[in-house]
C-alpha cells in the first residue's frame, strides 16, 4: 500500500540529479556536526545535562513559566497566554491593529508556521514579511520551509535568481550567490526601514531572568527590533529553561548539532523594550501541556529544533521535507505529527528505517526512533494499519510457528534463483521496484549448524 509519503518520495525521487544533490549536501552538515561533536570532549556529558535539564524544565511548568512571567514584567514587559493557535493569533492581531500596524517584519519562527500566522494577518490586511532569507525566498515563492533551520535546503540557486529577476529586478542569467544575496539585503532593508513592528521567536527563554534568547545566522531578528518600537517575542511553554547556567549548556550544543559551527553567529538576548518602546512576550501552549501528559512521549517536549535529525535521517534525505504531510519533517516532525492527530499524520509514520541515527544525534536526547517503534505498535489499534504488512506479517507468524514447515521452506528456497524473473518482480514486490533480490544460498546456516561448519 502507498502512502501520501511514500508517493510524494517517488515524485521527489524522479529528479535523480536534485535527490542526490539533496541527499550529499545535508550529509555533510551531518558530517560537520560529527567533527564539531568531536571537539569537545565533554559531549555527551553536555547532551546528558540537556537531556536531565529539559525533564526538568518540563515537570517544573508552572513554576518556571510564572518565575518568567514575574520577572519579564518587571523588566516592563507584557506578557500574555495563549492556549492555542486560534488564541496566539488573536493576541498578535490585537497588539497589532491597537497600534495602526499595517507592515509588519518577522525573523523566522516555527511556531508561526504551527499556528498559521501569517496567513491570519494577511486576511486582515496586514503585510508580513519574513527576514530570514530562506523564508524569504520561500514567501515569495509561495511555499512552505522544507527543513527548520535551512527552510530553503531543497531551492538551488538557478531558481532563485529566476525568482529575484521577477521579484526584485536583477539581471536575468545572474544566479552568483554573493550578487543574490546582496540584491535580497538590499530589498529587504527597505522592509526594515518601513516596518512599524517586529517579531522575534525565542530559541529559550530564562526563567530567572524573564528575558527570550534568539539565535541567528543572519542578524535579521537584530535588523527587525532595531527599527520600530513595538516589538513581539513568542515562544512555546516548552522553551523555558532555569537560568543561564542552563541557557549555556543549550547554546553549546544547538549550532553544533544544527549546523556544524561552534555558535550562531548572533546569540541576541531581548530583555527590555527600547526607550519608548514596547516589548510584548506571548507564551504558547497549543497542544504542549497534553504532550507532558503523555509518559511515552513526553521527551518530544526535549526538542531544540536543531534539525539534526532530518540531516542524518537517511530516509528525509533521500525523500526531501514536502514529502511529509506535517509541516515540520523529519523524526521530530514524525513524532509531533502523530501527537497533533495521528489519524491525519499516520501516513509519516512509514518514513522510517528504525536505523536509530536521529536518536543518537539529538542534543537533547529525545528519543526519536523509540517513539516512532511504539507509534508503529498502534496502527493497528488504530485502524490504519497496512493490510499487505498485516497479511505478510500474519504469514510469517504462520510459518514461524511451525517448525517443520519453516525448516522444509528453509532447505526448498534455493528453488526461488531459478522461477522466471516475473513471478518474482512485480507489483506484489515493492522492493524489487528499486533492488535486486538476494539469492537464497543452497545449504542454509541451521545445515552448516547442525554439520558443525560454524
Amino acid at each position: 500500500m502507498s502512502t501520501k509519503h511514500s508517493k510524494a518520495a517517488g515524485a521527489f525521487l524522479k529528479n535523480r540529479e536534485m535527490a542526490a544533490w539533496h541527499d550529499e549536501t545535508l550529509w555533510m552538515v551531518r558530517a560537520k556536526r560529527d567533527k564539531m561533536s568531536k571537539e569537545v570532549p565533554e559531549w555527551e556529558q553536555l547532551r546528558d545535562a540537556a537531556c536531565a535539564l529539559k525533564m526538568y524544565s518540563n515537570s517544573h511548568l508552572d513554576q518556571l513559566l510564572q518565575e518568567f512571567e514575574k520577572n519579564a514584567l518587571a523588566n516592563g514587559a507584557y506578557v500574555y497566554w495563549a492556549k492555542d493557535a486560534d488564541g496566539y493569533c488573536k493576541i498578535i492581531y490585537n497588539i497589532l491593529s491597537g497600534h495602526q500596524v499595517k507592515h509588519f517584519i518577522k525573523s523566522k519562527s516555527m511556531l508561526a508556521e504551527e499556528c498559521g500566522l501569517n496567513e491570519y494577518l494577511e486576511e486582515k490586511g496586514i503585510e508580513v514579511v519574513e527576514s530570514d532569507l530562506g523564508e524569504r525566498i520561500l514567501q515569495l515563492m509561495h511555499k512552505r520551509p522544507s527543513h527548520i533551520v535551512m527552510p530553503a535546503i531543497h531551492i538551488k540557486k538557478e531558481e532563485i535568481g529566476e525568482l529575484f529577476v521577477r521579484e526584485m529586478g536583477t539581471e536575468p542569467g545572474n544566479n552568483d550567490q554573493t550578487y543574490l544575496t546582496h540584491a535580497a539585503r538590499k530589498n529587504l532593508r527597505q522592509k526594515f526601514i518601513h516596518a512599524e513592528a517586529a517579531m522575534t521567536g525565542a530559541n529559550f527563554a530564562v526563567a530567572s531572568t524573564g528575558e527570550c534568547v534568539v539565535c541567528t545566522n543572519e542578524g535579521n531578528a537584530d535588523m527587525g527590533t532595531s527599527q520600530p518600537k513595538l516589538q513581539i517575542t513568542a515562544f512555546g511553554l516548552e522553551k523555558i529553561v532555569p537560568d543561564r547556567e542552563a541557557l549555556g549548556v543549550f547554546t553549546r550544543l544547538l549550532a553544533r548539532s544544527g549546523t556544524g559551527q561552534p555558535i550562531t553567529s548572533y546569540t541576541s538576548h531581548y530583555r527590555k523594550p527600547r526607550k519608548g518602546g514596547e516589548l510584548h512576550i506571548i507564551i504558547v501552549d497549543n497542544g504542549r501541556s497534553q504532550i507532558l501528559a503523555d509518559q511515552e512521549h513526553v521527551k518530544t517536549l526535549n526538542c531544540l529544533r536543531c534539525g539534526a535529525c532530518m540531516n542524518t535521517c537517511p530516509v528525509y534525505r533521500r525523500s526531501g521535507g514536502y514529502s511529509y504531510t506535517y509541516f515540520i519533517p523529519g523524526p521530530i516532525g514524525i513524532n509531533l505529527g502523530m501527537l497533533k492527530a495521528p489519524l491525519h499524520y499516520y501516513d509519516n509514520v512509514s518514513a522510517c528505517s528504525l536505523c536509530y541515527s536521529c536518536q543518537n544525534v539529538c542534543p537533547a536526547k529525545v528519543d526519536l526512533a523509540d517513539q516512532i517503534y511504539r507509534w508503529r505498535q498502534r496502527m493497528d489499534g488504530l485502524g490504519v494499519a497496512s493490510k499487505e504488512k498485516k497479511l505478510m506479517s500474519g504469514g510469517m507468524k504462520f510459518l514461524m510457528e511451525r517448525p517443520a514447515l519453516f525448516n522444509f521452506a528453509l532447505k526448498n528456497a534455493s528453488i526461488a534463483n531459478s522461477l522466471p524473473r516475473w513471478t518474482l518482480y512485480n507489483d506484489m514486490n515493492d522492493w524489487g521496484k528499486e533492488h535486486e533480490m538476494p539469492k537464497f544460498v543452497k545449504e542454509s546456516f541451521n545445515e552448516m549448524w547442525k554439520k558443525g561448519k560454524v
